[in-house]
């Protein structure tokens, strides 16, 4: 029988974490409410030490570990956010993190990560390839892997935020969530539904790369092609053999929608311009949805604001509407309206 997280295990993560991570607020977003004619609010984990919401599983995840496990090390393959989240974790407690990046992660996540004591690696182009490096350290040096996603301790870490939720606004109706690898909405929706199986989950992505999505449509696990997106936080693969997050989202999620780079790029210049937040593209994907009518907020609704560490030329380019640089590709600018 497959083994699953489960609400008590959410519950104990956040005993686990309570101290090390901010319990962030529940802020009304009284422009966007007006612009949806819905109640928004902004669950703001943007104001995470490392401004991103990966320091919740990270932290539980390194709270779990063995002393043997502790001595050796930890490592992971991250995107960028969660290898802050592990960076932060690790050094708080005192144990030696290596981060393995590919080469499509932007610099400033970089910086990042190396501001906080973790050993950066850089391999290849895309997150199979940084993997690759993640097993041999495991096999070569006894490291630890915590995954960014697919590990039950994460989930259980990111889960405390549909806790949160619900304390706050116990009659929320809808909650709109990142969706990437599945550690946050997976770990959302099965704390929340599981106290208000009423309650609306939906899970927002990118149109190219959305591995997540893709295997959801597909009815099993799946590899996508990865490319550059303003979204750059949701990229990646979920694993061919994804244990824990898939079957969550699979179970629990009651919409998925994806929004192309357009939207995303109209995303961060609403919330910025009516909301005053800075925000990575893969933190406004709900707000895109919304615009492009891709998705409704129904009743009182929650948004995640799951991380600010944006390049600060591309955002500030987004913001006053010019052409932003994406691969091999120009997205046109756009003024706000």
């Amino acid at each position: 029988m497959q083994q699953r997280v489960t609400l008590k295990d959410v519950f104990e993560a956040q005993k686990s974490i309570r101290g090390k991570v901010l319990r962030t607020p529940l802020v009304t977003a009284a422009r966007l409410s007006n612009r949806f004619g819905a109640e928004i609010l902004m669950k703001m984990e943007t104001l995470q030490p490392i401004g991103a919401f990966k320091q919740r599983g990270a932290t539980n995840a390194v709270a779990h570990l063995s002393e043997a496990a502790r001595k050796n090390g930890v490592v992971c393959c991250s995107t960028g956010n969660h290898g802050c989240a592990l960076a932060y974790a690790a050094g708080a407690a005192g144990v030696k993190a290596v981060v393995c990046l590919s080469n499509l992660v932007p610099g400033v996540k970089v910086k990042a990560i190396e501001a906080l004591g973790a050993d950066v690696r850089r391999v290849g182009t895309s997150q199979d390839e940084a993997q690759n490096e993640v097993t041999r350290l495991v096999s070569d040096k006894g490291m630890t892997d915590i995954p960014p996603f697919d590990h039950p301790d994460v989930l259980a870490g990111q889960g405390t935020i549909g806790l949160e939720l619900l304390e706050d606004q116990p009659d929320l109706e809808t909650i709109m969530v990142p969706l990437s690898g599945g550690g946050l909405a997976g770990g959302i929706a099965l704390a929340a539904k599981t106290i208000n199986p009423k309650i609306r989950i939906v899970g927002i992505s990118m149109e190219n790369g959305a591995a997540m999505a893709r295997s959801l449509c597909e009815g099993k696990p799946v590899e996508v092609e990865e490319y550059a997106s303003l979204a750059d936080s949701l990229g990646g693969g979920i694993g061919l053999e994804n244990r824990w997050t898939y079957p969550l989202c699979r179970d629990y999620l009651d919409d998925v929608v994806t929004v192309s780079e357009e939207e995303i790029y109209q995303g961060m210049q609403v919330l910025f311009h009516d909301e005053g937040i800075v925000a990575e593209g893969g933190s406004v994907v709900s707000v895109a949805a919304l615009l492009a009518q891709k998705s409704k907020a129904n009743g009182k609704t929650a948004m995640i604001i799951s991380g600010k560490n944006v390049e600060m030329t591309q955002f500030t380019a987004i913001i006053t509407g010019q052409d932003v640089i994406l691969g091999d590709t120009v997205l046109k600018g756009e003024r706000y309206a």
